[in-house]
């Protein structure tokens, strides 16, 4: 911003005789008695709720799934011992079956650690907001205390 840019300003905050920051905001309400509310919302709640599904799934998924892999290999065996082709296929198969667990049981722990992270980085956020918002009230205070009023 150039400085003429900032006298101009300064120049039309006076003349609206505004001494106080104005912030933008979202109105409480739309006039139909709804509340509205900004794009970008965020409940600790519903965070709280995806990280323990995640969590959840990560643990039963886990431990569910070397059943399915167990009883796969099981039954290729016995396929194969029978002289069926189809037992070295479904013995791919649960080999297969112990990668794709895996990723899955990756991805939820990225999710359950990500979504720890991100609550706990808002909540560091608004502690930073609401310090930076107290230092701003306290040197208008101190403007207004200087100016007289």
């Amino acid at each position: 911003m150039a400085w003429d840019e900032w006298e101009h300003l300064k120049a039309k905050a006076a003349q609206d005789r505004s001494a106080h920051m104005r912030l933008n905001h979202v109105p409480p309400d739309d006039g139909r008695g709804e509340s509205t509310r900004g794009d970008l919302t965020v409940h600790h709640e519903d965070l709280a709720a995806i990280g323990s599904a995640a969590h959840e799934l990560f643990q039963d998924f886990g431990r569910f799934s070397d059943h399915a892999r167990m009883s796969s290999l099981k039954a290729a065996g016995g396929l194969k011992s029978e002289g069926f082709a189809i037992g070295a296929a479904l013995d791919h198969v649960a080999e297969r079956w112990v990668d794709q667990v895996q990723s899955l049981l990756d991805a939820c722990a990225h999710i359950s650690n990500h979504l720890r992270y991100t609550k706990n980085q808002h909540a560091s956020d608004e502690s930073y907001i609401a310090g930076t918002l107290s230092s701003i009230s306290q040197l208008d205070h101190g403007f207004d205390e200087r100016k007289g009023n």
